[in-house]
């Protein structure tokens, strides 16, 4: 049915582009062309406005926008398509035993056969641009920068189309399969989530640093918190700041107990907080994602090359603009530093892992530089040769602490970055489904009791 509705909605409106033709060219009384003409711009306006009627089942108005600008950049393409090749037919009437189309009434119609593309291109276009988040950025810029260069602008469009249209696909899939289970309540634990984030980034409320996973997970049942300590700081001091928000949480809720999940730095600072600061009978789990358990080599030897006045100038500089954000007592100096290959060494000394708390850790890795933008891009080129495989900033081989879990490997000749690991992007990256990796771990520890 959905076939049919598209073709017949696609005849309608070549029919509409072509009006000024038919309604010169026939001989069909003059009621009649204005009640078709009326009719074909009714048609043409409903369309615009509701090009389909499919919904989805979470996400709605987003995603059936979504669709609709879909389903506009396509009509536009294939009745611009059915209106070049009647054009064409038109111009050499000639030499097929049909008379030469009359110059006024073929110019007239094509204005009108072209603007009806245009306009629905520009109405799908729209809703792509407010309303999907995996069409690129420099995509949307790209189209409004060379509207007026139309082979390009129509290849940009259809790149626009296809990736709304996987987005919309993928997103229903999810909806669906999240409602199938829901009963199952897959991440409800025992024990709440913690979740604690890396170095540079804080828990704003209005831009999770954890992207769309923490709504996946509350949806599959799981009670979340977060760490809410500073953006940078050496390891003992953020520890510090976590040991309290467990105490917190606990006091609060009566849970006895929580589960951490924990990205890059965040997993030392929670071990810190296990091991030295007495919380291991407060923690059931440690799960750390992308952590530099042995140090980054390349992290010491920058510090070692860059001059100390320029380190120290960054450093202040960092600083400054997170007091201003609300850190208390920042410091970028004291938080690369921890994060060096000889102090992780040091820290492991200090913070073994206690007894009666579940440790492991899982990680990924890119598949080459291009696999992302600067930093990590950066990144990528400066650990490879000294340390292999790596997300653009950790070594996998720094990944592992207690049960691994194994790494994420590339998909679709990308790989999963340190950002995409937290969906800092929220974009969709080939097969990985960075919520349901982390519903899967949760899942996990369900499964164990915890």
């Amino acid at each position: 049915m959905r076939i049919v509705r598209r073709i017949v909605t696609w005849a309608v409106l070549a029919a509409w582009g072509n009006v000024v033709w038919w309604a010169s060219q026939t001989t069909w009384p003059p009621v009649v062309k204005i009640l078709l003409a009326v009719a074909g711009f009714a048609f043409f306006c409903v369309v615009n406005v509701r090009p389909t009627l499919r919904r989805a089942a979470a996400d709605a108005k987003r995603l059936a926008s979504l669709v609709n600008g879909y389903e506009l950049l396509l009509a536009a393409g294939v009745c611009q398509l059915a209106d070049l090749a009647w054009w064409v037919y038109l111009l050499v009437g000639g030499a097929m035993g049909v008379p030469n189309a009359p110059w006024l009434a073929f110019a007239g119609n094509a204005v009108v056969g072209v603007l009806t593309s245009v306009v629905m291109a520009i109405g799908g276009f729209l809703r792509l641009c407010f309303r999907s988040s995996q069409v690129s950025l420099t995509t949307k810029i790209l189209v409004v920068m060379f509207w007026w260069l139309p082979p390009l602008t129509v290849v940009l469009l259809g790149r626009a189309g296809r990736t709304a249209l996987r987005e919309y696909k993928t997103a229903v899939f999810r909806a669906r399969r999240d409602q199938a289970r829901a009963g199952d309540r897959v991440c409800q634990t025992r024990y709440p989530l913690l979740m604690v984030h890396g170095v540079f980034f804080r828990d704003w409320a209005a831009f999770n640093y954890w992207g769309r996973i923490p709504k996946a997970l509350t949806a599959n049942g799981a009670t979340i918190y977060y760490g809410g300590q500073q953006a940078s700081s050496s390891v003992a001091d953020a520890a510090g700041e976590l040991a309290a928000a467990i105490d917190t949480i606990t006091a609060e809720t009566g849970c006895g107990k929580v589960n951490i999940i924990a990205h890059s730095k965040g997993g030392l600072d929670s071990r810190w907080a296990i091991s030295q600061l007495g919380r291991a009978d407060k923690v059931a789990s440690l799960t750390t994602i992308n952590t530099p358990h042995q140090g980054c080599n390349f992290a010491r030897q920058l510090m070692e090359r860059i001059p100390q006045t320029a380190v120290a100038a960054i450093g202040s500089g960092y600083d400054a603009v997170f007091t201003k954000l609300g850190d208390p007592d920042p410091s970028f100096i004291a938080a690369i530093a921890d994060l060096t290959d000889t102090e992780c060494a040091r820290l492991n000394e200090l913070m073994p892992n206690a007894p009666g708390v579940l440790y492991q850790s899982s990680g990924s890795r890119m598949a080459s530089r291009f696999a992302s933008p600067f930093p990590l891009n950066l990144g990528y080129s400066l650990i490879q040769p000294l340390d292999g495989a790596n997300d653009g900033l950790v070594a996998v081989t720094s990944m592992p602490w207690g049960n691994f879990l194994g790494v994420v490997e590339p998909t679709a000749n990308q790989g999963i970055s340190h950002g995409d690991m937290i969906d800092l992007m929220r974009k969709d990256i080939g097969d990985f489904d960075v919520c349901e990796f982390y519903v899967q771990v949760v899942a996990g520890l369900k499964a164990r009791g915890l």
